[in-house]
């Protein structure tokens, strides 16, 4: 495995852990089993093969096979005279190799996107395709009778796994009749952690009580600033906020009491904005004496018009707060800057994938090091694959459980998700950071210390990969070194080094609704 040790500080702060908390050499902990493909063959689905000596401390990357019904899927890598992909019956596997041989991952499905518009229609649909009558149900995790205490919960990503833009995937409502009772409250206790972030936690709430047909409370919900919240020290600080949406109203939700936009500090000083030729000033107005200086910036989330907040976040950082005036020599070390959401890439409504907040960041970071020839520097890097954000959202889940009265600790975590380099990274990760809790008997860590969590009972976080989203396996993408010694693309962020072993699903499955029924062949619930 590539260690994940930066050359610098960089990773510790976003990560949340100290230097001591990685492992190496002997002590490594082992990700998901390795998973091969074949060039020759553009079709071909992921195969995963089971090592022939146990691992320490595999927990759920062991890979082990899904008991199920016989069913037809189409065999990619064997063809029927017409030359389309072949059909088979086999043994649905949930991507894991059993005792009979390496499974073909169950991707071949596909499935079809939902077209039905308007509030009303999206709602009434929904809690028709769950079997729900009557009026709203109320809390999704209210107090009501279990089958027996759960003691797994779900970590759901949101884009790409349930829904793609505005449109609810199918078998995300198929996966929830199988997460709600017959009084409409959750089984097991479901958190959505999402990476975005231009909205807000109320609103995405809401979203997804109308997509999911049932009542979803924001405490449900993790957008990819909400581990801000912890970031205490900056919180009476005056900030500069980037993103689009709602900005000022998160930034408050989360703490911080003093906040200027990227367009208030463009009304104060017009002429730092000259890349559109339309909005430059007609006149040259004098700076004001009494604006406050700046004493961080929060990115949100990607902005509207990137060149306005890359030049004036730029000015803000190379004039230590006071964009009115010039400094000889950039400050280094330089304001705080505290991020979110690292995604390169996310999946809507077009076929190919958009731009993210990485995106951003990623040309941030790189005007700063032309500028300066020094490093931009994070002190808080938030949301997937971080694992302040998968703490964050082991606490949720493990809120959620106390409120049910289910008494039984939640041992197990299953991460569902569409990208391999934020869903899949993150949640290995996790899974790594937890074993060597449980291994080595270190002391939980966070955010330099912000994270007071009680002592985690969580034993395993379990990644499974999904193909309605990012992830394609019709576009299989091998992480192996090229024959001339390029490297492989990496979409991960810059402050996270490549592993194979972290960006290895332990599953791989078509969509959510096989994700949810391969979790409850593993704990035994029927489904």
């Amino acid at each position: 495995m590539v260690s994940l040790l930066p050359e610098s500080h960089r990773g510790l702060t976003q990560l949340g852990l100290g230097p001591e908390a990685y492992v190496s050499g002997s002590q490594q902990v082992h990700g998901p089993c390795n998973r091969t493909h074949r060039p020759a063959d553009p079709g071909a689905l992921c195969r995963r093969r089971r090592d022939l000596e146990p691992l320490p401390f595999a927990g759920p990357h062991r890979a082990q096979p899904w008991p199920g019904l016989e069913t037809h899927t189409r065999d990619y890598n064997s063809q029927d005279v017409s030359g389309e992909p072949g059909a088979r019956p086999r043994r649905r596997m949930g991507g894991a190799a059993g005792p009979r041989g390496p499974a073909v991952c169950t991707c071949a499905r596909r499935g079809r996107m939902a077209a039905l518009g308007g509030f009303g229609l999206w709602r009434w649909a929904a809690r028709a395709a769950l079997g729900l009558r009557g009026r709203w149900s109320g809390r999704g995790y209210a107090a009501g009778p279990a089958q027996s205490p759960p003691t797994f919960g779900f970590l759901l990503d949101i884009d790409g796994v349930l829904v793609r833009g505005h449109r609810v995937i199918p078998a995300a409502l198929e996966a929830f009749r199988r997460l709600l009772d017959s009084q409409g409250q959750l089984r097991v206790p479901v958190v959505f952690v999402t990476n975005a972030g231009n909205i807000l936690q109320h609103g995405k709430a809401q979203e997804l009580s109308a997509l999911l047909g049932f009542k979803v409370e924001p405490d449900q919900v993790i957008l990819s600033h909400s581990p801000m919240k912890l970031f205490s020290q900056y919180h009476r600080r005056r900030m500069l906020v980037s993103g689009q949406g709602p900005l000022v109203e998160n930034a408050r939700a989360l703490g911080f009491e003093n906040v200027v936009t990227v367009d208030e500090l463009r009304a104060a000083f017009p002429v730092l904005d000259m890349v559109d030729l339309q909005r430059r000033p007609k006149t040259t107005p004098l700076p004001p004496s009494d604006f406050p200086a700046i004493e961080g910036v929060l990115l949100l989330g990607e902005p509207v018009r990137w060149e306005t907040s890359l030049q004036l976040i730029m000015d803000v950082l190379l004039s230590n707060g006071n964009p009115g005036t010039g400094l000889a020599t950039a400050p280094y070390p330089h304001l705080p800057v505290l991020a979110s959401n690292m995604d390169l890439l996310w999946m809507a409504e077009a076929k190919m994938p958009r731009f993210g907040h990485g995106t951003f960041l990623l040309c941030l970071e790189t005007i700063y090091q032309k500028v300066t020839g020094k490093e931009l520097r994070y002190e808080g890097l938030m949301g997937k694959p971080s694992i302040l954000t998968y703490q964050y959202a082991e606490d949720l889940i493990r809120q959620q459980a106390e409120r049910r009265g289910w008494v039984a600790p939640i041992q197990n975590l299953y991460a569902v998700g569409d990208n391999p380099m934020s869903d899949v990274y993150g949640a290995n990760l996790f899974h790594q950071y937890l074993q060597m809790v449980k291994h080595d008997g270190a002391q939980e860590l966070g955010a330099g210390g912000l994270w007071k969590q009680r002592p985690s009972a969580t034993q395993s976080c379990t990644s499974i990969l999904v193909c309605t989203g990012v992830y394609s396996p019709k576009v299989p993408v091998s992480t192996e070194p090229a024959q001339r010694g390029e490297e492989p693309p990496f979409h991960g962020h810059r402050d996270f080094r490549f592993s194979q072993e972290l960006m290895e699903a332990s599953h791989i499955v078509h969509d959510v609704d096989e994700a949810v029924q391969l979790v409850f062949h593993k704990e035994g619930w029927a489904l």
